[in-house]
């Protein structure tokens, strides 16, 4: 009984970490390329690179019965949310400035 709580606890840990990787990959996609250069940060290839690979180790370490488990779990789904919560909480509010949208004709969509 307390083996399954420890194992589905696991499962959804694991699965909160991905869906950390998961989000700062999205994010990171719909940002344009300069934004990243243009608030002195590296290139949105390399973020994408150091993010993607982080994500797809967080998705091939989840753990058995919803994943693989491939990776022994573990330790490496906690070094592969790193990237992602370095890219969330350092590089997304650098690059927010540099990557908002104006409204349909190029204005603030105000009045």
């Amino acid at each position: 009984m307390l083996g399954l709580l420890q194992t589905y606890l696991f499962v959804a840990l694991a699965l909160a970490l991905f869906a950390v990787e998961a989000w700062a990959l999205i994010d990171l996609l719909r940002r344009p390329s300069v934004a990243f250069t243009a608030a002195g940060k590296r290139t949105k290839t390399f973020w994408g690179l150091i993010v993607g690979a982080a994500a797809v180790v967080g998705l091939i370490a989840i753990p058995p019965p919803l994943g693989l488990g491939l990776l022994g779990g573990g330790f490496l789904m906690f070094v592969a949310v790193v990237p992602a919560g370095i890219y969330l909480a350092d590089v997304r509010p650098a690059i927010e400035p540099y990557s908002r949208r104006r409204g349909p004709r190029g204005g603030s969509g105000g009045w």
